[in-house]
């Protein structure tokens, strides 16, 4: 399903006005669970089903400006959640896919900008961090660490009341780290973090273990999803495509001899869906969900635009399927064991682009993989 049906633009691109910042890169905090930073969704939820799994996933939700947008997004993920049918065919929880909060992870932004417009989703919600979670506010009295109000939400060591969710009744989550592998039964959810500076950057520490994390999920013959916040491939105006994700992740697949089944990003304020062709004949889909409710969206570009250049052999093999950048939506994800053969599908589900219309969210796009073919 699209709005394009002959997409002009087929590949990503690079920018070449975009200055890598390097600079902006914050320490991580330390760990609150331990080595190997594993959580089992059974902790969490456990009548959760071994044989069908729904579960929301966007990124960039936060903002202040025009917050109509994000309170739209979260409305309609609610109602997926509420509505009528088998309970196995409801969303049961949410994966965010980084940039809760904008400009700066303060904690007095929280609530404005994820417990209010979230207070009545009735799942759990794990996190990825992003760049704004992460970045530090230069002009900040309290000089607050990087991450700190989000550990509090995100990786406490027991769930309990957070001093400021204020009236949301949200208890924080215990996830181990701020990276960390989300335990499923029909899946591992592989949580990558890629730090402030806009292309990303992960240390080595964090390499070493994504490479053994990836070797641990090819034996358990499971649906593999890899998340990470910035977008290794991007075809809009604003990023572009990060040469920094997309060698951090082919060094690593290359080294543990393992490919994942989909990889999942935010960052860029839009959807795009890429299918990346690998030398052993796999096609797998990349994909870009940014656009969870930050009211600024981020356009494809122009082919040709010398700006954008797209004929790189880091893009080769990279094809642009679908991509929608006029409007808010957020992925429905199912995971599906019948026969012993696991099936893991997407459904792009966009809002009217009309801040006044109040149709319900609509399918856009749809994607599906026959987990170990």
């Amino acid at each position: 399903m699209s709005s394009y049906p002959d997409t002009k633009r087929s590949r990503p691109v690079f920018k070449t006005a975009a200055l890598d910042d390097q600079e902006k890169f914050q320490p991580l905090p330390p760990p609150t669970g331990l080595y190997p930073f594993h959580l089992d969704i059974k902790g969490v939820l456990p009548d959760l089903s071994d044989k069908k799994i729904v579960f929301h996933m966007a990124g960039d939700t936060g903002g202040l400006v025009q917050p109509v947008y994000k309170h739209r997004v979260a409305e309609e993920m609610i109602k997926q959640c509420g509505e009528a049918g088998s309970t196995e065919d409801r969303p049961q929880f949410f994966f965010h896919l980084g940039d809760v909060v904008y400009n700066y992870g303060h904690a007095e932004e929280y609530y404005p900008q994820f417990f209010e417009p979230y207070r009545h989703y009735p799942c759990p919600i794990f996190a990825i961090p992003g760049n704004h979670d992460a970045d530090i506010d230069p002009f900040d009295t309290h000089k607050r660490g990087s991450l700190e109000a989000f550990v509090q939400v995100f990786c406490d060591t027991e769930s309990r009341p957070i001093p400021f969710a204020g009236d949301s009744g949200r208890l924080s989550n215990i996830q181990p780290n701020v990276y960390w592998t989300m335990k499923t039964p029909l899946a591992n959810i592989i949580a990558l973090y890629s730090n402030v500076p806009r292309f990303g950057t992960v240390l080595p520490e964090q390499r070493q273990w994504f490479i053994e994390e990836l070797k641990a999920a090819q034996a358990e013959h499971k649906a593999l999803i890899v998340c990470l916040h910035h977008a290794a491939y991007s075809a809009d105006t604003n990023h572009g495509s990060s040469l920094n994700m997309q060698l951090f992740l082919q060094s690593a697949f290359d080294e543990a001899g393992v490919l994942p089944d989909v990889v999942i990003s935010g960052h860029v304020h839009n959807y795009q869906r890429f299918s990346k062709l690998y030398p052993d004949g796999r096609s797998i889909p990349f994909i870009v969900a940014g656009a969870g409710g930050y009211a600024d969206l981020h356009k494809i570009a122009q082919p040709g635009d010398p700006a954008y250049p797209d004929q790189h052999p880091q893009l080769d093999n990279v094809h642009l399927e679908n991509y929608c950048d006029h409007t808010h939506g957020f992925l429905k994800m199912t995971l599906e064991k019948i026969k012993g053969q696991i099936t893991l599908t997407g459904e792009y589900f966009i809002l009217s682009a009309k801040v006044n219309n109040t149709a319900g969210a609509r399918l856009f796009d749809f994607f599906m993989v026959n987990v170990g073919e």
